[in-house]
């Protein structure tokens, strides 16, 4: 293999940052974990590259890593730039997550985003050229996806669960008091690798929050005969447009002829990290999964077979709380997650008060040996 952090592997896959033995360990403890990674990084400015590689544990969270960086935004992006394998290595050592605060200059220089976006992957989802609606593209810049209440996207948040809080008085995160849990087009082979999430303008805290929970733990505690049941079985995912969401389904709405581009998609329930080799449970509910067919191949299809009650089981161990980490959003976060070892889910705001703007862009290139050589199924004809 490689060193390259950009070189190819043996499959003829990109090898982003593929870890060895002697990668240092992010720690949960309360203090920070810092490696500065390559030989090449430390050398060339040895300050600049340890930046970067000190993580810092997320408050609350068994899982992910705060990068405090050299202080702005434009400085971060030069440093990652100059160092590229370092914050990569960050995120698979994190299993998945990553918080760069203070990134709010890149609300003004856009460009910047999608600098730090190609750290992560040879590939930065141009939407205009993938069928997104127009007004939740960014206007200059098309690899932005923006996500906001506000026109011209006028996207609206989802509903408060019911009841809005457990019975201990906390914000529910758990499925199937949460709904909403999906990992990014997974509808797509090969699926996206990363995901940024930028706050130009965020909510008030206590509310539209992000939560985010950690595959790959879950997949470790699951009992011994879950993950003999798991291991092969794919799961059944389709775009929320297709009309074969679990309600449609229920409800005995008559499903719409697809395209070729929209047809459902073979995943494996439990995807192998290309960087880590770590398994991790890699699942939707609801919104992304066939429910015509599905949600599994070689199971009872529909919204009350056998699949069903599976995926309900295995939905709600994978989002319990101690998976899970909830973010509230300061403006200027900047999160990065990879879907291929997490499931996020969004929540309630008061969208007829408050106004919100996140800006995302979708990183690829490096799925794993299970796509090698695959044709886009969302380029079909």
């Amino acid at each position: 293999m490689t060193d390259d952090a950009r070189g190819i592997d043996e499959a003829g896959l990109p090898s982003l940052h593929r870890l060895g033995p002697g990668d240092a360990d992010i720690r949960f403890d309360g203090h920070r974990s810092c490696s500065l990674g390559s030989r090449s990084a430390a050398q060339e400015d040895p300050a600049m590259a340890g930046s970067l590689a000190c993580t810092h544990p997320l408050a609350g969270a068994s899982f992910g890593g705060r990068i405090e960086g050299p202080g702005n935004a434009a400085a971060l992006v030069a440093a990652a730039e100059a160092a590229p394998e370092v914050l990569p290595r960050a995120l698979a050592k994190a299993h998945g997550l990553l918080l760069l605060p203070a990134m709010g200059a890149m609300a003004e220089a856009p460009d910047l985003l999608l600098r730090l976006s190609r750290i992560f992957g040879p590939e930065v989802e141009n939407y205009r050229t993938t069928g997104m609606a127009p007004n939740m593209v960014h206007p200059t810049v098309p690899e932005i996806f923006v996500v906001s209440n506000t026109p011209p996207a006028d996207r609206q948040p989802p509903p408060l669960p019911d009841p809005p809080l457990t019975p201990e008085g906390r914000l529910p995160v758990q499925y199937p008091h949460r709904r909403g849990w999906h990992t990014d087009q997974s509808y797509r082979r090969p699926p996206p690798d990363v995901s940024l999430f930028l706050a130009v303008l965020p909510v008030p805290q206590g509310q539209g929050q992000t939560l985010f929970a950690d595959g790959i733990a879950a997949h470790a505690a699951l009992p011994d005969a879950l993950k003999a049941q798991v291991a092969g079985l794919e799961g059944l995912h389709v775009g929320s447009s297709a009309g074969r969401r679990r309600e449609a389904v229920a409800a005995g709405l008559p499903p719409r002829a697809l395209a070729p581009r929209e047809r459902p998609q073979r995943q494996p329930v439990v995807r192998i990290h290309p960087v880590t080799g770590e398994p991790a449970l890699y699942l939707c509910e609801h919104g992304q999964m066939d429910w015509l067919e599905g949600p599994f191949v070689g199971m009872e299809p529909g919204p009350n077979g056998a699949g069903a009650a599976f995926l309900d089981t295995l939905v709600a161990h994978l989002t319990q709380p101690q998976f899970v980490y909830v973010h509230e959003w300061t403006p200027g976060d900047l999160v990065v997650w990879d879907n291929r070892c997490t499931v996020h889910a969004a929540t309630w705001f008061d969208a007829a008060k408050e106004a919100r703007v996140m800006w995302r862009t979708t990183v690829s290139g490096n799925p794993g040996l299970a796509y090698a050589g695959e044709a886009r199924s969302w380029l079909a004809a």
